[in-house]
């Protein structure tokens, strides 16, 4: 028992580290970055110590949860990539983007506004960028996209999901996939008819 006792600790310090970040990534999406220390804590089901034990100042714990959102988007185009179908890999990868849009709630666009300097947001642009370029190259290669269809366009549609307004969490959701779902058929080179769930 005692030989296991500091493995066991340090477990229950990833949990703790893990509901932490999971409860700051839900309310600073719904109640912004003003939210209180001690509210994510009270969320988390630990106290105010524990969190500053794990993160000194909100902006390390903001950047946490900011550095895990762009890990999950680098998944999901890597999720694509690797993908041996590059059409369906295309199709769920736009279909996640979005969804992890709306479920992010514009925490991305406030971190930045709030915390400029926190993380090297131009080396995970570029990194999403190549991402997006080589899902678009090995799509354009099948001929199931159209040829006219550039990275820009994918800016495009994350622009315009960004905007999109619901009265609750699962509303947004429900819409960010029907958008993702038509925009996909817009960028389809002969519009068929794809299977409508597109995280099969």
């Amino acid at each position: 028992m005692t030989a296991r006792l500091p493995q066991d600790l340090r477990s229950d310090a990833r949990d703790n580290r893990d509901r932490i970040l999971g409860a700051a990534r839900a309310m600073f999406g719904t109640d912004g970055l003003d939210v209180p220390i001690r509210e994510i804590a009270r969320r988390a089901e630990v106290g105010p110590a524990t969190v500053y034990r794990h993160f000194p100042a909100k902006e390390t714990l903001a950047a946490e949860t900011f550095t895990r959102q762009a890990l999950a988007w680098q998944s999901t185009m890597d999720e694509g990539l690797a993908d041996p179908d590059p059409w369906h890999g295309f199709r769920v990868a736009v279909g996640k983007l979005c969804e992890l849009q709306a479920r992010d709630h514009g925490f991305i666009a406030a971190f930045k506004s709030t915390f400029p300097r926190a993380v090297d947001f131009a080396a995970i642009r570029a990194s999403s960028l190549t991402s997006a370029a080589g899902l678009l190259r090995r799509v354009k290669e099948t001929g199931r996209l159209r040829p006219d269809v550039g990275t820009g366009d994918l800016i495009l549609m994350i622009m315009a999901n960004d905007g999109i307004h619901a009265s609750t969490p699962a509303a947004r959701i429900a819409a960010s996939r029907r958008f993702a779902a038509l925009m996909i058929r817009a960028f389809q080179a002969s519009p068929g008819t794809d299977e409508p769930d597109l995280l099969r």
